[in-house]
């Protein structure tokens, strides 16, 4: 069948959940037997979020080919539980990078370089990417709200893409808010019919509105914004807010989301099946009261979407485990030896996450020092797998000084040190070991039960590795190298000895978890916490 484009654009405010939107259309069509792929248009000039503040922007999602990615693009991966690739991201610093290439190179044989056509030209050969693969849908999310200045040229692409293929084939989605406004007690759609006639100034009619709304749409309402917005009733769906973000799909199921889209794209499978995602949520729903308190002690932490992967792989684990997850956000920054035990005290387990630069790694160190001496499940992620070996280099083999060459590029004990090949790279963006790597875990290890398997394969972002000069020292300490790469010059994973539950992997985990699907870290995690207070 030929390729069918869906488009889903914001209004009024950002933040309504045109992400999740996007992600529940596509696991609802992908249970209709169709192949569909997600990607994400971020009007900002930056190449990718890969430097940019967490605080800002979130958390970077990595792909399995090592692209830096906005977050949306998890939301995506655990909806439909299709891995995606770089041509699931796209920035407009990326597609004006290529375009400059392209001049620079005489590609446009002397012509004038405009938005229109050389900008929006490289927008489409983006959303035409998947033409002749066995990608049955492409839904293309563009960031921000209409009549962002940054994002005309976006609006400009979808709208010539509407022009060259058949009005089957095309299907613009338009996501708003509908305020409650208390002093009348009624629903405004103001807002809404002003963002529609926005699009539509730009040559966008939408063929589905997707409300956001505290209180459910009544019926004149509904007739109301179909005759002011030029959008059939049966077009206009609630999207209200869901107890559990899982339940969303199912919500717009029952709205009429996929159904009015596989008419609008003369789809011929209209009926779903979503009975494996219903068992998803009533197993979410029947989690018992029982609760684990899990802390993610970070730098990060005035922003939670800097830890999304991580906080929703909990959530997972914690269905998978029957319990619900209560997370506590620390500041590692507030982190110290002397209250280390008042600030961690109540957690039935411990995360220490990646990150980046000096700040709070202190507290990092001391939050591992006291899981590890008090028996509190760890598990420690990428720097928080660095920063375990630097806490036992430090407590237990007394090498006072030890760190890694990130913070201290001169200290005398650098367990954790720079790669060879990456010592020469200046440039920031894209230049660290990025993408899925393999691990082979060692027989008899914690990691072996966890993942029941010797051969595992993980996303990496980092630039900095275990030190292996240390590795036998460490060992005979009791800090195993429990992972390494297939050559095994790598060390990607470690655990201690003796001790309930404490491993650290150099990998990010959250990246390829899934709600029906959890990672095994997590779910382990979780396990050993249920169990510290039993």
């Amino acid at each position: 069948m030929k390729t069918k484009y869906i488009f889903v654009t914001g209004g009024v405010v950002s933040g309504l959940g045109k992400g999740i939107t996007a992600a529940s259309l596509g696991r609802l069509l992908k249970n209709r037997g169709y192949k569909v792929v997600n990607q994400k248009f971020d009007p900002y000039i930056n190449v990718d979020p890969g430097t940019m503040s967490p605080y800002e922007h979130g958390e970077v999602f990595v792909t399995d080919d090592g692209a830096e990615t906005d977050l949306d693009l998890g939301h995506y991966e655990r909806f439909t539980d299709e891995n995606l690739s770089k041509n699931s991201s796209i920035t407009m610093g990326k597609i004006y990078q290529e375009v400059l290439d392209r001049e620079r190179r005489g590609d446009y044989l002397g012509k004038t370089v405009q938005v229109i056509p050389h900008i929006t030209n490289a927008i489409k050969e983006k959303i035409y990417a998947f033409e002749d693969t066995d990608v049955d849908i492409v839904i293309s999310e563009l960031g921000g709200t209409v009549g962002d200045i940054e994002g005309l040229s976006l609006i400009e692409a979808i709208r010539q893409v509407g022009i060259e293929n058949a009005p089957e084939d095309v299907l613009y989605i338009h996501v708003t808010l509908l305020p409650y406004i208390h002093g009348s007690n009624e629903l405004k759609s103001k807002p809404t019919q002003h963002s529609v006639k926005e699009l539509q100034s730009f040559g966008i009619k939408p063929d589905i509105l997707v409300c956001r709304s505290e209180n459910e749409i009544p019926e004149n309402l509904r007739e109301k914004m179909a005759l002011f917005c030029n959008v059939r009733k049966e077009n206009i769906i609630a999207n209200r807010t869901a107890s559990c973000l899982y339940e969303v799909p199912l919500m717009l199921e029952k709205e009429g989301l996929a159904l009015q889209a596989c008419k609008h794209l003369r789809l011929d499978k209209e009926q779903p099946n979503n009975q494996e995602w219903e068992k998803l949520v009533e197993k979410i729903n029947n989690v018992t009261d029982k609760k684990v308190t899990i802390a993610i002690v970070g730098k990060y932490v005035r922003l939670e979407d800097s830890y999304l992967s991580v906080a929703e792989s909990l959530r997972h684990a914690g269905f998978e485990n029957g319990v619900k997850i209560q997370i506590k956000y620390i500041d590692s920054e507030e982190i110290t030896k002397e209250n280390a035990k008042e600030k961690l005290a109540g957690l039935d387990g411990i995360i220490v996450p990646g990150g980046f630069g000096n700040r709070g790694v202190q507290g990092k160190i001391e939050t591992i020092r006291y899981a590890r001496e008090n028996n509190i499940p760890f598990l420690g992620i990428c720097l928080g797998m660095q920063m375990a070996v630097v806490e036992f280099a430090r407590n237990v083999l007394k090498l006072e000084d030890a760190n890694s060459e990130e913070f201290n590029p001169e200290c005398q004990n650098p367990v954790i040190h720079i790669m060879k090949d990456q010592k020469v790279i200046t440039k920031k963006g894209g230049t660290m070991r990025l993408g899925s790597y393999p691990c082979v875990i060692k027989k008899g290890s914690l990691a072996e039960k966890i993942y029941k398997t010797t051969d595992i394969e993980e996303r990496h972002r980092h630039r900095f590795e275990y030190n292996n000069t240390y590795r036998e020292q460490m060992e005979e300490a009791g800090l195993i190298a429990s992972g390494t790469s297939p050559d095994g010059m790598l060390v990607e994973m470690v655990e201690l000895k003796d001790h309930p539950f404490f491993i650290a992997g150099q990998f990010h985990p959250e990246f390829k978890s899934r709600p029906d699907r959890p990672a095994p870290l997590f779910v382990a995690l979780v396990k050993a916490a249920k169990n510290v207070n039993k």
